[in-house]
């Protein structure tokens, strides 16, 4: 996978959920609109202070995030 740039992971933004660019959107927000049909000029409509690298981003995190594995620590 290539190196995400454009997503930002910020306790002081939005309690540390993942976001684009430091702003106030998250990723899932942005994966959210997609997977309710919303097309990419649409977004962008919505959300003028996106480009569209930011969308294809939040869908490339979101695709890596879900096949990680995560192994519970026992106490």
């Amino acid at each position: 996978m290539t190196p995400l740039t454009r997503i930002t992971l910020d306790p002081e933004v939005m309690g540390g959920k993942p976001c684009i660019r430091g702003l106030r959107i998250t990723v899932g927000t942005v994966v959210g609109l997609v997977a309710a049909g919303r097309t990419v000029p649409e977004i962008l409509a919505a959300y003028p202070y996106l480009e569209e690298p930011d969308i294809r981003e939040a869908l490339a995190y979101a695709a890596w995030r879900v096949e990680e594995t995560e192994i519970p620590i026992s106490k």
